[in-house]
């Protein structure tokens, strides 16, 4: 047997292997070196100001976990604390209402009145009790769950950021790709994965703290729901509409049509047509014109705005940042593959 075969088939077993032994944080590893990537000029600028990689690494992981992560450790912990403590007392008080409501509405919603008498043929406080602590169950595991990665990811991201000219360094070694190349891969990778990040950090804060003023003023808790239609508006087109719709109804229900006109067309107009549509674009294009160079970004927004929704219904929360990579990965090997054609040719 020749040596290099015996070499790849060493090689093929030993790659199986740890495949096995790291097949639970492979997508943990994943996503840090893709915030790593998203954050490398960042990482450059604490270096130059601390004349450190180490406290630079340091300073940018707890940038990360307070920026990206604290506000949704914060939303699940809320939430599980609240459900835990929803007592027969309140679920009483909530049929009761449903009860009167149902068969007393308002008069532009008595077309409802047939439907809501037959749902509350079927509803069952003890029901509704037993779903709220199955629920509570489910998203504190879910809390433990993502805390769990959180760390993983927060982890990983500090050795990526700490080791990244070693690892870009190793790659190319391994890979054997001129040093061209190499730059053109990480270039446009990074650069897309810069305005990605960057985009969805600056629209969840924005938009959150703007409808977390508005529910705030209206007597709930507006960090909570800040941060709720911070992450739903990364959901393209519905996002900020399953925020605001519930609430709208809720405040119909109540009687109070003014709170609701008051959060429908804050929403629609403020959140949704000013900052949205006109502002939001002006953060990025500062961010981009400070910060990212922003020639080197190939990728078409519309392009990146699919790659966002197709990640996110297939691989979940962390789609919105595989998404756009996967995507940028594909159309710069394209780009490889034009760029020796025309050498060829």
């Amino acid at each position: 047997m020749k040596p290099q075969y015996l070499i790849a088939i060493l090689f093929a077993v030993a790659s199986y292997f740890m495949y096995l032994l790291y097949k639970p944080f492979l997508l943990a590893i994943l996503i840090a070196g893709l915030l790593a990537l998203s954050t490398a000029n960042i990482q450059t600028f604490f270096e130059k100001k601390f004349k450190s990689r180490l406290y630079a690494s340091i300073s940018v992981s707890v940038l990360l976990a307070i920026l990206f992560f604290a506000p949704l450790g914060y939303f699940l912990a809320t939430i599980t604390i609240k459900l835990n403590t929803l007592d027969a007392g309140t679920l009483l008080k909530i049929e009761n209402y449903i009860h009167s409501f149902a068969i007393n509405p308002p008069s532009y919603l008595l077309f409802l009145k047939p439907y809501a008498l037959d749902f509350l043929q079927n509803f069952d406080t003890n029901y509704v009790a037993k779903d709220a602590l199955m629920l509570a169950t489910k998203i504190g595991s879910l809390s433990a769950s993502f805390l769990k990665n959180t760390l993983l990811i927060i982890i990983f991201y500090f050795f990526a950021q700490y080791n990244s000219s070693a690892m870009l360094d190793f790659l190319k070694r391994v890979l054997q790709i001129s040093a061209d190349e190499t730059a053109i891969v990480v270039k446009e990778l990074a650069s897309v994965m810069s305005v990605v990040f960057y985009s969805i950090i600056a629209t969840a804060m924005f938009e959150g703290l703007l409808f977390g003023i508005a529910v705030s003023y209206m007597g709930y808790n507006g960090i909570l729901f800040g941060i709720m239609y911070g992450f739903a508006s990364l959901i393209p087109v519905i996002g900020g509409v399953i925020m605001w719709l519930p609430f709208m109804i809720y405040e119909l229900s109540i009687g109070d049509t003014y709170s609701a006109l008051f959060i429908a067309i804050y929403s629609i107009v403020i959140i949704s047509i000013v900052a949205d549509t006109f502002i939001k674009p002006m953060i990025i294009g500062a961010i981009n014109k400070q910060i990212l160079d922003a020639d080197a970004t190939k990728m078409n927004e519309l392009l990146i705005f699919f790659a966002i929704i197709a990640g996110l219904s297939t691989f979940g929360f962390w789609g919105m940042i595989l998404g756009p990579a996967i995507t940028a990965f594909f159309f710069t090997i394209l780009k490889l593959f034009e760029a020796r054609s025309k050498e060829v040719f």
